[in-house]
């Protein structure tokens, strides 16, 4: 049985949550995507018995946040039993060696870093969207 991914962004800039999704959209994706803007209310959200429940899930993690560092949210999602399969694709503006191997130590899958002009951000977020729509979510066991 095949259930679809959700995906949760925790992303503080709303005009980038919009360029994501847009293009996420433009690359026929169609799942739920569910945005966050500060760190806790995403975790509160990722730690609910609804969402642990339900898997599979993707999360779109800005490692700069108002409340928190997104790596600590990594972390935290990882450390967790039934979490630590989520698929987590930070995007940020961070392109520091030791914090790209410090976010695939910590268990990410991908790590893009957001470029500063638009086309390019643009063009990394299409990419994603490729990305995103050859991946399957593994079955629930």
């Amino acid at each position: 049985m095949s259930t679809a991914v959700k995906i949760v962004m925790i992303e503080d800039d709303h005009g980038h949550a919009r360029l994501i999704e847009k293009n996420i959209r433009r690359a026929n994706i169609s799942n739920e995507i569910i945005h966050f803007d500060v760190g806790q209310s995403a975790l509160d959200h990722l730690f609910s018995e609804d969402i642990r429940a339900n898997e599979p899930l993707l999360i779109l993690l800005d490692l700069n946040l108002p409340d928190m560092q997104g790596t600590d949210i990594l972390a935290e999602v990882k450390r967790d039993e039934r979490l630590k399969r989520a698929l987590v694709v930070v995007l940020t503006t961070t392109d520091d060696t030791a914090e790209v191997q410090r976010c695939y130590d910590l268990g990410c899958n991908v790590y893009i870093t957001k470029p500063v002009d638009y086309e390019s951000f643009a063009a990394a977020i299409r990419q994603l969207g490729l990305f995103l729509s050859v991946i399957q979510a593994p079955e629930i066991e």
